[in-house]
């Protein structure tokens, strides 16, 4: 059955691009037609300023992003521990994507935000249970 949002309930999509030292970060909220991007270093206190900016818009949060070795453990178990509702993105179906979208195997942190929200558009993703 499809998921009927209304703009007061609609979830803020939030797409990650994992890295060793930094992640890149892309925020979709609801009405809004630009996404914010930044750059989330792994550290805790930038976690948490991560986690107080997206409980701030008052509507629920769902992030996505690639398992990428155990990179993405420190943050997923941060934004899981916040309550946000964690999906996690497919390595093949994110290259299939990246390929079909922009013609290139290429791989580079702002595009894969970029193809991760894509697919969490479409309902591409799968749940995430954190350890």
């Amino acid at each position: 059955m499809t998921e009927i949002c209304t703009a007061q309930n609609a979830p803020i999509l939030v797409a990650i691009d994992i890295a060793k030292a930094r992640h890149e970060v892309l925020i979709a909220t609801p009405g809004m037609k630009r996404c914010r991007r930044l750059t989330v270093v792994n550290q805790l206190n930038v976690f948490n300023r991560l986690i107080a900016s997206l409980a701030s818009f008052g509507h629920p949060v769902r992030v996505a992003f690639e398992a990428t070795g155990n990179y993405h453990r420190a943050i997923a178990y941060h934004l899981a521990s916040a309550g946000f509702e964690m999906k996690l993105v497919s390595s093949v179906s994110l290259a299939r994507t990246r390929e079909a979208l922009h013609n290139s195997w290429g791989k580079n942190d702002p595009k894969g935000a970029q193809v991760i929200l894509h697919m969490m558009e479409i309902g591409n993703t799968q749940f995430y249970h954190a350890h």
